[in-house]
């Protein structure tokens, strides 16, 4: 496993770029130096991985060892259901492998809007909310409502979450796209069979102001009374923020949090995220153009369908990985479509 990770190289190198950071002028560059003590951390976090993973696996191992020597049955079944942690741990750490991105290692902030459908396509929406929700709780991201405009039939128009954790955005945007639903809708008293979409972006959120640097003077930001739920408070005062940057047009809003200023700061982190975006997809189309590739620079194609029946299956179109068990996808068990995802993105590149 040392080899696999090259611990020796990183440690080689976290010990040369901490030699760097004594030089008397190492702060005159500001962001050089903070984009140096981001590297070492990564470097860190990667060696203590290893560090924990190889304790983990030398601890089922002297557990075994213990079991065979006295054998003890229960002792036996321990290292069994322990190995099989170990397995989980080691699986995470190969497919954090294939992370490659700039903007990986970032937060993330994950936008859904319901497509055309209604009540349906409004469920939809608050489907996936969860299913991200719990995907996120189930590896230790912290998951934050920025923004929602949920209907009073039901369901959600649009939502907006921030999930923050160790290299939420490199998993996270595997979820770029469209994803299709096929049932038996529940709102339809005849029984039917109804195809519901909804719209899931997904952008790397700003790790520095260096960044992303957004002049004051390009920006037209208006306050309006709040329209979802919270009380009074929201309907008797303009808390709600709306933020647009003139120069390209974007418009960002948020309404959830109770004072003006914490929706303006969470607006402000949606702008930036989106410019970010912006920056990388216009460097993605300028290296098409080099290759000379023609690439859709947009997120409006299917990604995966979930079909709950005729039959039960959750496919992606992408990579061609599917699984039947439903409940589990929906539940958060889309690690699976996740390492699918960035197995392809790596094959692409060689």
């Amino acid at each position: 496993m040392g080899g696999h990770f090259d611990i020796e190289g990183k440690s080689i190198q976290i010990a040369d770029k901490e030699q760097l950071t004594l030089a008397t002028d190492f702060w005159q560059e500001r962001d050089k130096a903070q984009a140096l003590l981001r590297q070492i951390n990564e470097l860190k976090e990667s060696v203590k991985d290893y560090r924990q993973l190889k304790e983990a696996f030398d601890d089922v191992s002297t557990l075994w060892q213990l079991a065979l020597e006295e054998d003890d049955e229960s002792l036996a079944v321990e290292a069994v259901a322990e190995l099989k942690k170990v397995t989980k741990m080691l699986s995470d750490r190969e497919l954090s492998l294939l992370l490659s991105g700039e903007y990986d290692n970032h937060d993330a902030i994950i936008a859904l809007h319901a497509g055309a459908g209604g009540l349906e396509a409004q469920d939809w929406v608050q489907m996936l909310l969860r299913m991200f929700s719990r995907y996120a709780e189930n590896h230790d991201y912290k998951v934050e409502l920025i923004d929602s405009l949920p209907d009073d039939e039901g369901g959600v128009k649009s939502a907006t979450v921030s999930i923050k954790g160790r290299n939420a955005f490199g998993y996270f945007k595997s979820e770029k796209g469209v994803h299709r639903l096929v049932r038996i809708s529940p709102f339809d008293s005849a029984g039917r069979r109804h195809t519901s979409f909804a719209s899931v972006d997904v952008l790397p959120q700003v790790a520095d102001d260096n960044e992303i640097e957004i002049n004051s003077d390009d920006l037209r930001i208006d306050t309006y009374r709040s329209s979802g739920k919270g009380g009074q408070h929201l309907n008797k005062t303009d808390s709600a923020v709306r933020i647009t940057h003139l120069p390209t047009g974007i418009v960002v809003q948020c309404q959830d949090e109770r004072s003006q200023f914490a929706n303006k700061d969470r607006a402000m982190a949606i702008l930036k995220a989106r410019l970010l975006d912006r920056k990388l997809q216009e460097r993605e189309a300028e290296l098409a153009q080099i290759r000379g590739e023609q690439q859709e620079i947009g997120w409006g194609s299917q990604i995966r369908s979930y079909v709950f029946q005729p039959y039960r299956l959750v496919k992606d179109h992408r990579t061609g990985y599917e699984m039947g068990n439903t409940d589990a996808v929906m539940d958060g068990g889309i690690d699976g479509f996740i390492a699918a995802y960035l197995q392809m993105l790596v094959n692409s590149k060689k």
